[in-house]
């Protein structure tokens, strides 16, 4: 089992093994870990790294730096460790002067420290101010999304983002609560949309607020728009047959990836009845996965939260 365990900070790392060999690490090779968290991918990233082999490590979480920098001490010159966001990996890596890496991991969503901290306000289940922002430098909280976005506005998110047949209504009574007062909490919000779902319809099917919780997430930590406009830049940075590996948790990120990785391999924009292509795009790789990877059984065992997960890997040529 493959949980990371510092400083409080519990992650279990996700496809550890499968992500790993993913990336087909050389030893003397330069990756990069867009989503650091505890540092459990990092850490065997690095221990198949030699001396002439580098990581940059990059994460928004403040906790989750400080737990892969105790994680990864041992790791020295090896590892350089960033805090950001992934969408800047471009800026980032002109500032190291490193000009082509061999292989990317992103490993999307939100993490079980997370989650499991209530004060960062990610859990319906647990008490704690609407927060759910993964960089805490950020002064908009989800605070201001529940109690400022308009009705329209928060059934557009809780539609697109949570893809709930009952966005209209949940987005009517979070609208008609806050007249009376604000929204603080997010056991208070949870206990909204439970009351805008119809009972019959809540039965055996897990909290209603998951969806909710989960779009509001979303829009704003602008997790989805990040990975649309940074996959181009990531395949740009990679170096001929370098990897990028991408661990998705729900249809939005997979349907992007999928999306991403097939324009990659397959670029032409000419009319399927050509009989050659003529708009003179270029594949930039393949596909390695023509079918996402998925958890094994003894990894959905040792962790539920592991169950929606989808890795997909593109090679580039």
């Amino acid at each position: 089992m493959s949980e990371e365990k510092a400083d409080g900070f519990n992650h279990y790392s996700v496809m550890l093994e499968e992500a790993v060999e993913g990336l087909n690490v050389r030893p003397d090779g330069t990756y990069v870990d867009g989503t650091l968290g505890g540092g459990g991918h990092a850490f065997e990233i690095l221990s198949r790294l030699n001396g002439k082999g580098s990581l940059i490590g990059i994460d928004q979480d403040s906790d989750a730096i400080v737990a892969a920098a105790k994680k990864l001490e041992g790791f020295g010159n090896r590892l350089t460790i960033i805090r950001s966001n992934y969408g800047d990996i471009r800026e980032i890596t002109k500032r190291l002067g490193v000009e082509s890496v061999d292989g990317i991991l992103l490993d999307l969503g939100v993490s079980s420290f997370q989650l499991d901290k209530a004060e960062r306000g990610f859990s319906y289940k647990l008490e704690a101010p609407l927060d759910m922002r993964m960089d805490s430098r950020m002064s908009m909280t989800a605070y201001d999304i529940v109690n400022g976005y308009s009705e329209s506005e928060l059934y557009r998110v809780i539609r697109d983002y949570g893809e709930d047949r009952f966005a209209k209504n949940i987005a009517k009574h979070i609208a008609n609560e806050r007249k009376n007062k604000t929204i603080k909490t997010t056991t208070e919000l949870a206990e909204i949309v439970k009351g805008a779902i119809p009972a019959k319809m809540r039965a055996g099917k897990g909290h209603p607020a998951k969806q909710t919780f989960q779009a509001i997430r979303i829009e704003l930590n602008r997790e989805l728009d990040v990975l649309q406009n940074t996959l181009d830049e990531m395949v740009e940075l990679l170096s001929p047959g370098g990897r990028i590996c991408v661990i998705t948790f729900h249809s939005l990120e997979d349907r992007i990836v999928k999306s991403a990785f097939r324009r990659f391999e397959n670029p032409c924009t000419c009319p399927p009845d050509f009989p050659v292509c003529r708009c003179g795009a270029v594949s930039r790789g393949r596909i390695v996965t023509k079918k996402p990877i998925t958890p094994s059984e003894k990894e959905l065992e040792e962790n539920l939260r592991s169950r929606s997960a989808k890795l997909r890997i593109f090679e580039k040529a």
